[in-house]
């Protein structure tokens, strides 16, 4: 049964002949589509038609979301292990926690003589039972009791700990009201490395570029910016046009509009770039891909 009531929990209990369900599942994959099949043959159907048109991404698998939307929203227990007569049930005493949320992580990590966990650069006064994660900058917290308080680049989260699991109200308010912050992040990876946008305003923006040992950017261009770059670690090997050439600490060059450019990294160390950008329009979509060793040739993505 899911989620019993106080009153039958309590009977549960107190009878001895109930095991708590970990949500922990082990089976064969062929066994497990067979039970899909037999007992759930519409959601089995789907996820397969949705699978063969899958596409492949470095070391991902992309399921397309249209074939995949149509699938019957129910989980393994309902679906399956509830109708099955092929499973048993093993006991197993291991302190297993999902740690779904800030407050779990908290009781999970080693707390200071306070009860406070602390990640990052934080500085406390008159602070209890708290979990504090600074990832970019300096927090401090004085007169503060069983909160959770997490800083990173793209927001920071306020909340007590009993109350952390609100925090998807919050996604959907920054959904409805048209805010990026619940789907992008101010630091992207890629797979030749990754970006950081340290600054925007109106027709500019700099991003911190880094560059992985022998990784490579794609050869492309763009419509409506210009880039300069400056080399602040590594070395670059840079294609602009028909040139190619090499970069070393505090070179810099520049990029014109709709010239077909490409960073490569032939260093043994990671290459590190600031780059700013400048034009009328600095949307991620608008690149145009010649060449790419990711075979993201000709898409935007």
């Amino acid at each position: 049964m899911e989620k019993p009531n106080s009153e039958r929990a309590r009977e549960f209990v107190i009878s001895g002949d109930y095991y708590w369900n970990s949500g922990m599942f082990v089976f064969r994959a062929r066994r497990y589509l067979q039970e899909l099949q037999r007992f759930q043959p519409e959601m089995a159907r789907i996820c397969e038609a949705a699978f063969r048109t899958a596409q492949a991404d470095l070391d991902f698998t992309r399921i397309a979301a249209a074939a995949f939307e149509a699938c019957p929203a129910d989980s393994i227990d309902y679906a399956v292990m509830e109708k099955t007569a092929d499973a048993v049930v093993v006991p197993l005493s291991a302190g297993w926690s999902d740690v779904g949320s800030w407050s779990s992580l908290h009781e999970a990590s080693e707390a200071d003589a306070h009860g406070n966990v602390l990640h990052g650069d934080v500085i406390l006064e008159d602070t209890h039972g708290s979990y504090l994660y600074s990832e970019s900058r300096l927090v401090a917290a004085v007169g503060v009791r069983d909160h959770v308080v997490v800083e990173t680049k793209d927001a920071v989260l306020v909340a007590p700990k009993n109350r952390v699991q609100d925090v998807k109200k919050l996604v959907q308010l920054l959904k409805e009201r048209g805010r990026y912050e619940h789907s992008l992040h101010r630091e992207v990876f890629r797979p030749w490395g990754s970006y950081d946008s340290i600054e925007a305003g109106r027709r500019f923006q700099v991003k911190r570029l880094k560059v992985k040992p022998g990784a490579s950017l794609s050869l492309q261009m763009h419509h409506h910016r210009a880039e300069h770059w400056v080399v602040v670690a590594g070395t670059a090997r840079i294609t602009r046009g028909e040139e190619v050439f090499l970069l070393e600490e505090n070179q810099s060059t520049y990029i014109p509009i709709g010239t077909k450019h490409r960073i490569e990294n032939p260093g043994m160390i990671p290459l590190e770039i600031i780059e700013v950008q400048s034009g009328s329009y600095l949307g991620e979509d608008d690149i145009v891909r010649f060449e790419d060793v990711y075979g993201r040739k000709g898409t935007t993505a």
